[in-house]
């Protein structure tokens, strides 16, 4: 059941991402549950570099937000797309 719950909070985090982001950022709703998986993972490292509690909760998906916006902007970059405005 870990896994299933891990998809749907990916996917509600990478949506929340996506629509909290400047620009466009085309892509399916796979890349959207992978973008908010790993953001998910970067908001837990950010959470222990700055010695804060993301034990789940508001807080959790607050820094997965956090982390997945700084995935899309690291996305961006890398690959050099320019956003829309």
């Amino acid at each position: 059941m870990g896994i299933i719950w891990t998809i749907i909070v990916g996917f509600i985090v990478g949506l929340l991402a996506r629509a909290i982001k400047p620009g466009a950022n085309p892509m399916g709703w796979v890349m959207t549950i992978i973008l908010g998986i790993v953001g998910a993972v970067v908001g837990g490292f950010l959470a222990s570099a700055l010695n804060l509690s993301a034990n789940g909760g508001f807080g959790g998906l607050v820094l997965s937000v956090i982390g997945a916006i700084i995935v899309l902007f690291v996305y961006e970059f890398a690959t050099g797309k320019k956003r829309l405005k």
